[in-house]
């Protein structure tokens, strides 16, 4: 009974700390969360579940820890609001992962997103190819921002009282330089279709294409994975005052 009622003191004892420590830090740690902030969180809550049902020790020392662990927190915080280069340091920065609806490889691969995964959050966003997206950005909470390209973003069918028939979802083709067989027999293409479409987009080998779809009008959409793209938009914090 005894250890049972020190759970319950101990219980408290921790909801209630995390709660005020989370309260001086503010609400940002319990928005959308950066990865830092996303750590922060499963130490606060280990911490705070060992001072909850470890009897074994004193409640003291693990309380410590807590308002030590919080206190650092605030302090990083402190500096990041202060240091640009630091925030950077311990949060990140935004990534552009698509620009000119071409897709950067070399981003996707620093951000370790896979396509499958882009392809989730653009659709999120409501654009279902990479085609309808002038920049994508990853931003440093996982979320992707997106400005659709102009011809994208114009009136719409349905401003202008238009009625058109429903739009399908692309079909894909190739994944990484590899053919989706079975997609392209759902389409009805062969092989050799699929290599005259490609050729029209300046392409020799498969292994050039690190994405392409086709929707249900025969329209296709090709990444190569070498898009000569001029990276004119530069959104480091690197060269900006601090």
């Amino acid at each position: 009974m005894k250890i049972f009622l020190e759970i319950a003191v101990q219980t408290f004892l921790a909801f209630f700390s995390i709660l005020f420590i989370t309260r001086l830090l503010g609400r940002q740690q319990v928005s959308e969360l950066t990865l830092y902030e996303y750590i922060n969180g499963i130490t606060f809550g280990s911490i705070a579940a060992t001072l909850a049902t470890d009897v074994n020790q004193k409640t003291y020392q693990h309380l410590t820890g807590l308002v030590l662990f919080g206190l650092l927190t605030g302090i990083i915080s402190y500096i990041s609001l202060k240091k640009r280069s630091f925030r950077k340091l311990v949060g990140g920065e935004p990534i552009i992962v698509v620009q000119n609806g071409k897709l950067l490889e070399k981003n996707l691969k620093r951000a370790r997103y896979s396509i499958d995964e882009l392809n989730e959050l653009l659709r999120q966003k409501n654009c279902f190819s990479p085609d309808e997206v002038e920049y994508g950005i990853l931003e440093t909470n996982g979320d992707l921002s997106v400005i659709k390209r102009q011809d994208k973003r114009n009136v719409t069918l349905g401003d202008l009282g238009i009625i058109s028939n429903n739009e399908d979802l692309p079909t894909e083709l190739i994944i990484g330089g590899q053919i989706i067989y079975e997609n392209l027999r759902k389409r009805k293409l062969s092989g050799k279709d699929l290599i005259n479409n490609l050729k029209m987009f300046g392409v020799n080998k498969i292994e050039e294409v690190m994405y392409a779809t086709v929707d249900k009008t025969g329209k296709m959409y090709v990444d190569k994975y070498d898009d000569n793209i001029n990276l004119s938009i530069d959104i480091s914090e690197n060269n900006r005052k601090v």
